[in-house]
């Protein structure tokens, strides 16, 4: 079943995503892989020499090409880029990681995981896929795990465990089950979600950056 649906993903027609800043080579080494439908650049701070290379280049294929622009160059934007990407596009999406700077790729890739897209890398002009993690986290994350991700966004940060534990009326084991977990269920620190810090014998707990932005995305779902 797996080779069916890798076979029909592989073949079907797609909107390729490609942030820029990187080697743009690799943009042309995808669009000869996968079936192009359309290009949706996104350029890089200081890329639109670049970008307009693309359009030019992508125009001798006939290929249609837009851009979605960045308000700042963040992980936040870039989330904000790819979501609306998705919502508006009807065709399937992948997103070409090896034209991209690496802090354009690594954005990209955490908002492919997030968002269920698939994603794929160029290395010496060899295509590497990437699994799509459709289940972008939100699976793994009981409803206890969620509240204290919520209580954190809500309130910024906790300086102590305990403190948290009173706040959200859950017991310090299980504060500490759910933030570390064990072998076979990933805590919240472990899943990226959360920053822990010491100081003064106590554990200082806020959201991460991924932390934020899953909570933000899932209100926007």
């Amino acid at each position: 079943m797996f080779k069916i649906f890798a076979a029909a993903y592989y073949f079907m027609k797609k909107t390729i995503i490609a942030p820029l800043g990187g080697e743009l080579d690799a943009l042309f080494v995808g669009i000869h892989e996968f079936p192009t439908e359309k290009v949706i650049l996104i350029p890089a701070a200081g890329s639109a020499k670049q970008a307009q290379n693309a359009r030019e280049e992508l125009a001798k294929f006939r290929i249609p090409v837009e851009s979605e622009e960045l308000e700042e160059h963040t992980l936040e934007a870039m989330f904000e880029a790819i979501r609306h990407i998705k919502n508006k596009e009807n065709s399937e999406i992948a997103i070409n990681l090896g034209c991209a700077s690496k802090p354009m790729g690594l954005a990209a890739t955490a908002a492919a995981f997030v968002n269920g897209i698939g994603a794929f890398d160029v290395v010496d002009d060899r295509v590497i896929t990437l699994p799509v993690l459709k289940f972008s986290y939100y699976d793994v994350l009981s409803d206890k795990k969620m509240k204290m991700l919520k209580t954190l966004y809500s309130e910024g940060s906790f300086d102590s465990l305990e403190n948290l534990s009173k706040k959200i009326s859950i017991g310090p084991s299980l504060i500490n089950y759910h933030i570390y977990g064990n072998n076979k269920n990933p805590g919240l620190k472990e899943l990226g979600l959360v920053e822990i810090s010491r100081g003064d014998g106590k554990v200082k707990i806020a959201l991460s950056t991924m932390g934020k932005l899953l909570l933000k995305e899932k209100k926007k779902k």
